[in-house]
């Protein structure tokens, strides 16, 4: 009896797999030719047309490539303009460093004939007055090059623009500031070429109030 039962339910769930084997079969069949149908349904124009969607999509993914590269290469462009011009701008201001260097020994030599000099005494007066023409006309000459004298009388210490060579305590002078200068310093359009050899005070000892 039990044997007989399983032989029918074996053949019921056969008869239900070949059954649903049959109608997916019938489905496919049925969506091919649907496809086939629509596939000669259309006309010649709309597969024209078509043809010309996916070249113009194409053709439109190809200009946006090309013009993120034209934007690229234009910055790469200017960036080199800008580095460029700032470079020639940086030539241009300090080509003149070193014949600048060497006209401030003719300067540093023109100051120190001066200071040999007696202007009051009547016979060196033409002396000092031609000397002292030919150094404000050659100061003159390199300002107009942008040269110009760091002469930091009584100012502050400032150790990018000076040299100290010596210390000393002053009374009623402030500590850190410039109390003689031994040679000026020059710029040139802002950059220090030479800096100013300096004098600085220095704060008296503290007294030892306890003993």
């Amino acid at each position: 009896m039990t044997n007989k039962s399983t032989e029918n339910k074996s053949a019921e769930e056969i008869s239900a797999e070949d059954l649903a084997a049959e109608i997916i079969g019938e489905a496919e069949e049925q969506v091919e030719v649907q496809l086939d149908a629509a596939a000669d349904n259309i006309s010649p124009e709309q597969e024209r047309i078509n043809e010309l969607e996916l070249s113009l999509s194409v053709a439109q993914a190809t200009v946006a490539d090309q013009k993120d590269s034209v934007i690229r290469a234009k910055a790469e462009v200017d960036n080199v303009r800008r580095r460029s011009a700032q470079d020639v701008e940086k030539a241009r201001k300090f080509a003149l460093e070193k014949f600048a260097a060497e006209m401030l020994t003719v300067v540093d030599n023109l100051e120190r004939g001066l200071a040999t000099i007696d202007a009051e005494a009547e016979e060196q007066k033409a002396t000092f007055e031609g000397i002292n023409l030919t150094l404000q006309g050659l100061l003159s000459g390199l300002e107009k090059f942008g040269v110009k004298a760091v002469d930091p009388q009584d100012q502050p210490f400032n150790p990018e623009l000076h040299q100290a060579m010596s210390m000393q305590e002053v009374e009623g002078v402030e500590p850190n500031t410039v109390i003689a200068v031994m040679q000026k310093g020059y710029e040139l359009n802002g950059r220090l070429i030479r800096p100013a050899m300096v004098m600085v005070s220095k704060a008296a000892p503290a007294v030892d109030t306890s003993a």
